[in-house]
Formats: C-alpha cells, structure tokens, sequence
C-alpha cells in the first residue's frame, strides 16, 4: 500500500469508523451501550474494528506479490519476540488502566490480562505442536496477542478461572483461523483477522458467557450466573461494529483507491517498500 493514500485512510477511518464505534459502546447514550453491551477495554471498538477493516483492505488491496508461490519468513524473529514482551507488558496498562482507578477491578483486570495471554500463548503452541510436529517461537507470540486480545473485553467482569478458559479457546480457535487463511484466499500479513478480529468476536461473546457482578458491580451477569440477555446484547454489539466497519473501510479504500491508487507499482514492490517508498533500508 502506498504510504500517501494510507495515512489518508488512517485520518478518514478514525474520524468515520473509530470515533463513531467508541461512542456506541462507551459514550453516554450510545447505542450499544444503552443495549446493555459491555466491553471492559476494546474487544468491540479496537480489536474486532481492526481485524473487520483488515479483512477490507486485504480484499480490496489484494494478495503480495508471490503469496501462495513464495515462503514469507518473518523479518527478525528476536524482534518478533522483544515486541510482544513490550506488548504484553504495556497490556497492562490497556486493560487495567481502564478501571479508570487504582481499585479492586483495576487488579482484577490485570490479573485476568496475564493469565489470558498465558493461556492462550500455551494453547497455540500446544496446537502447533500436534498440528505441524513443532513448537515454535513465533507461534507462541501469536498466541500470547491472540490471548491478549480476546481476553481485552472481558478483563475487568471475569474472574481468573474464566480467564484461562477465554485465552485457552482464542489460542486454539485463532490458531485454526490462521492455519485456514490460505484456503479462504485473502492475504493478512500480520492476521490481524485471524488473531484481532477473531479474538474480539470470541472475547465479546464470552463476556455474555462468565461476566459476574461478583466480579465487577458496575458489570452485568452472563449466561453462567442466571441471565441470557447479556450474551444477546453481546452478540448484537458484535454483529452491528463487524458489519459497519467492514463496509465503511471497503467503501473509504474504494474511493482512495478511485481518486490516489493504493497499491505501489509491481518493480515497487520488487524492491520493497521501505525504499521505493521512504528511501531507506533496514540494513545498510
């Protein structure tokens, strides 16, 4: 993707996409929240929004040159590894920050986020293992984001033990969804779709499952503390955000993509974007 026609994307998918999304679930008199649908730190208005707009530029934009012919290797697999301790870390801050306070559902939050991404972390690689024969580095990263992202929803209305479960089932499930990429014929590079957008579907879900108000007051109860209404408000809010975002991001590309080009030229991409693009290498 030229970097001109992204950064206009950027802007027009915040003001368009992002913002409107945000009120919906977390502004006064939003809709889903008003719907009683809850999400504690972004499942809804961060992860499944980008994984529904990644699923629209990859459409839109099209496959790498000599994706499906070629072995896409990671760049720098320590890197990989140094930016997902940096992640997890500043995880946090993102999930136990948004208790707004220095409380009980600020620690709980931030307990439910380690242990999501432990799980979730184990149980990829432990697919991995038995799916492909070996345990690998980068499939223990993924895990980890994958465990992260799907717990992000439910962090501050979940107890530990349902953390385990929800990071458990996104290591497995987002697994599967990455494994399957190739077959559904789109290009994800960084499988935004398969561990993002995947994760906040099932986070968001889970939150109807084993949110308790035992957990967090301010919360609701879900599907295992006596009340279905929860996990159908839940799966509303997933079904409105997925929906809009993927149609606004595919009709915002195609207007950019109308007006200023998206993609770089074939010899562009030949000689790799950050050159033909920014006039620098990684490496001299």
């Amino acid at each position: 993707m030229k970097f001109g026609p992204f950064l206009v994307f950027s802007l027009l998918w915040t003001i368009l996409v992002y913002n409107p999304v945000c009120h919906w679930v977390w502004g006064a008199g939003g809709s889903l929240k008003t719907l009683g649908v809850l999400d504690f730190a972004g499942g809804l208005v961060v992860h499944l929004a980008c994984g529904a707009a990644a699923l629209a530029a990859s459409l839109v934009i099209g496959k790498r040159k000599g994706y499906g012919s070629e072995n896409f290797l990671p760049h720098n697999l320590p890197m990989t590894l140094l930016g997902t301790g940096l992640l997890w870390f500043g995880w946090f801050g993102f999930n136990g920050g948004s208790a707004l306070a220095a409380n009980a559902t600020a620690v709980g939050a931030f307990v439910a986020t380690h242990l999501g991404g432990m799980a979730g972390m184990a149980m990829w690689v432990g697919v991995e293992w038995v799916h492909r024969g070996k345990p690998t580095t980068l499939g223990a990263a993924s895990g980890a984001v994958a465990g992260l992202a799907t717990i992000t929803p439910a962090a501050g209305f979940v107890g530990p033990n349902a953390a385990v479960i929800i990071g458990g089932t996104a290591g497995a499930l987002c697994y599967l969804a990455v494994a399957k990429k190739a077959r559904l014929g789109y290009d994800d590079s960084l499988d935004v779709v398969g561990i993002h957008g995947l994760g906040g579907i099932i986070g968001t879900l889970a939150v109807g499952v084993f949110a308790s108000r035992a957990i967090n007051p301010d919360g609701a109860d879900g599907l295992l503390n006596g009340s279905l209404a929860l996990l159908g408000a839940q799966a509303i809010g997933v079904l409105a955000v997925g929906v809009y975002v993927f149609c606004i991001s595919w009709a915002l590309l195609a207007l950019i993509q109308k007006f200023m080009g998206l993609r770089v030229a074939p010899d562009a991409e030949d000689q790799g974007l950050d050159l033909s693009e920014h006039s620098e290498t990684a490496y001299s």
